[in-house]
């Protein structure tokens, strides 16, 4: 009898191991995952000229927008743009509430330990934002630790102020940070060099602003979930593009095309 259990136990056992390889075999990639529910859903902030909305429009336009719209494309899919907080991108990743973070995101050594990144395709670095009234006195690292800054939670803003001992008070998004200098509340800000560019000085709405100090410089990237065969896709992409002309075409629209690393 116990002969008679062991074989059956033996069987059993054997049993459990062919089955746990077969649910191995059937895991479905990111690829395959995001093919099948026919939408990429794409993680951003409200970043112009990257992610934003022209006024009196319900659609996300921008460089960035534009590029992962092409993008989805490409796999045969629709595209999603979710508003997410970007200080928890890699969990929304990992959560699978977002299938990439692709919203002028600075390549750092955190970013890239918490998710797999594409190649770089943009250029950028992070400035000092202050009233034009006051940018001559304030166009050193050493005379902008008299002030309080506003930066975006998470960004590389964020750390390029820390780095820097700046007085800094974490906010939603750098929109929110612009907003902060406008109405007197901070007396700095530290965001992206390219939306700086877009978003400041005249002609601007916030003409009474402008940048002086540029903190660094560094580049951008796409990010996506630990292991995401969709990485090499993304990199397919982002070569073809810059080889046919299209990503080029797009950095003219949006004024970003001195910054493009084809």
């Amino acid at each position: 009898m116990k002969k008679v259990i062991a074989v059956i136990c033996a069987f059993a056992l054997v049993a459990c191991m062919f089955a746990g390889c077969g649910a191995k075999k059937t895991e479905t990639s990111d690829l395959e995952y995001v093919k099948e529910k026919g939408t990429l859903v794409v993680g951003i902030t409200e970043f112009e000229p990257m992610d934003y909305k022209q006024a009196g429009s319900d659609e996300w336009v921008g460089f960035d927008a534009d590029m992962a719209r092409a993008f989805a494309k490409s796999l045969g899919v629709d595209v999603k743009f979710v508003l997410i907080d970007w200080d928890n991108k890699a969990l929304e990743l990992s959560d699978k509430k977002i299938d990439c973070a692709w919203n002028g995101m600075t390549l750092t050594d955190e970013v890239k330990s918490s998710m797999d990144c594409t190649k770089a395709y943009c250029n950028n670095g992070q400035v000092v934002i202050v009233n034009k009234d006051v940018a001559d006195k304030y166009n050193t690292v050493e005379a902008c630790k008299d002030l309080k800054f506003a930066v975006e939670a998470g960004s590389a803003g964020e750390k390029a102020a820390k780095e820097n001992g700046f007085n800094i008070t974490s906010v939603s998004d750098q929109a929110s940070a612009l907003l902060e200098v406008k109405s007197g509340t901070c007396d700095a800000a530290v965001i992206d060099r390219l939306m700086a560019a877009a978003m400041v000085g005249e002609g601007t709405n916030y003409a009474n602003l402008t940048y002086t100090v540029n903190l660094c410089d560094e580049e951008y990237g796409i990010g996506f979930r630990k292991g995401s065969n969709l990485v090499e896709k993304a990199n397919e992409f982002l070569a073809a593009s810059a080889a046919d002309g299209t990503m080029e075409k797009i950095a003219e629209q949006y004024g970003v095309q001195a910054s493009i690393i084809k």
